[in-house]
């Protein structure tokens, strides 16, 4: 894998770098401190309850904080990386919330997969804070993270983003500004939920051709020889005929959690998503089930499953 190089990134009128602080070191956002730290960057750290990730940032010289203000009052941006929108609420908000300690002129930048009218909301009140707001959801995996090869979908303000693109593209090889605050989260949940409608489609034609004694690499192999072919229909091809889960390092839960997200987007929207309604079901099903942890390739199993009763 290609290692990015990095980018000359100014403070004011000096060429030193600006002070980062970092809310959520799980596997993404641990990788994403490391290459924070590769390049040099002055970094104050809150984690979870999971210290591994934690715990290596400190030990090559981070600040470990105490609270999401403290990390606030040390930081010229303030990144957080979290699975869902309340933990990002959570966070933001409250005495002892980013909010409450941001710096005049700081910026946010929220890295997960969040809802866009929760951003719009936040992105309000760190503008009354005197601060901006930007979402900026990724693509690509942990392993791309720590080489500064993300995809990163960034929306806010433009001036804002013009500010923090230098910080950005050290740690994406791709990074998009594409419009208002919301913007971003948008996209992502789109890119979401058809990726995993794609998936369980393909899962579930996998399970059927065991119902009708079709071979699935056979299926697989004249699906793919036509227009129907995908990266996706791969990554599922790879748990349902080789039994290899890894090439599609994304767990049944967070597949949920994103097409649960997409769906109340357009009811918030005021339409009806008739499609979401298949993959979300099945996705959900799956995870109360107990295969929350197991990979989104691995809905194979859920349906073939499904299918014998």
């Amino acid at each position: 894998m290609k290692r990015a190089e990095p980018n000359g990134t100014l403070k004011g009128n000096n060429m030193s770098k600006p002070t980062i602080g970092f809310i959520g070191l799980g596997l993404m956002g641990g990788a994403m401190v490391g290459r924070l730290q590769d390049l040099g960057y002055t970094v104050t750290v809150l984690g979870n309850r999971d210290r591994t990730y934690l715990d290596a940032a400190v030990s090559r010289g981070a600040v470990e904080a105490a609270s999401a203000k403290e990390v606030a009052q040390a930081s010229d941006i303030v990144m957080l990386c979290m699975g869902t929108s309340d933990h990002v609420e959570s966070r933001m908000r409250g005495a002892d919330g980013v909010i409450a300690g941001l710096r005049k002129g700081a910026t946010v930048v929220d890295f997960g997969t969040s809802l866009p009218g929760s951003s719009r909301s936040l992105a309000d009140e760190v503008d009354a804070a005197g601060g901006s707001f930007l979402d900026a959801p990724l693509g690509r995996t942990p392993a791309h993270a720590k080489d500064g090869l993300l995809n990163i979908m960034a929306s806010g303000d433009k001036a804002a983003f013009d500010a923090v693109e230098p910080v950005l593209k050290d740690l994406g090889e791709n990074v998009f500004h594409l419009g208002p605050v919301g913007s971003g989260h948008t996209i992502k949940l789109i890119n979401n939920f058809f990726g995993m409608t794609v998936a369980n489609a393909m899962a579930e034609a996998f399970a059927m051709a065991d119902v009708a004694d079709v071979d699935r690499a056979q299926l697989y192999d004249v699906m793919a020889a036509g227009p129907l072919h995908s990266g996706m229909m791969d990554f599922v091809k790879a748990y349902g005929v080789e039994k290899d889960p890894t090439m599609l390092a994304f767990a049944i839960k967070n597949a949920a959690k994103d097409v649960g997200y997409y769906a109340r987007m357009a009811e918030d929207a005021g339409v009806d998503s008739i499609m979401s309604k298949g993959p979300l079901t099945a996705l959900n099903e799956a995870r109360d089930s107990g295969q929350g942890d197991e990979m989104v390739s691995q809905m194979v199993d859920f349906f073939a499953k499904r299918f014998k009763g």
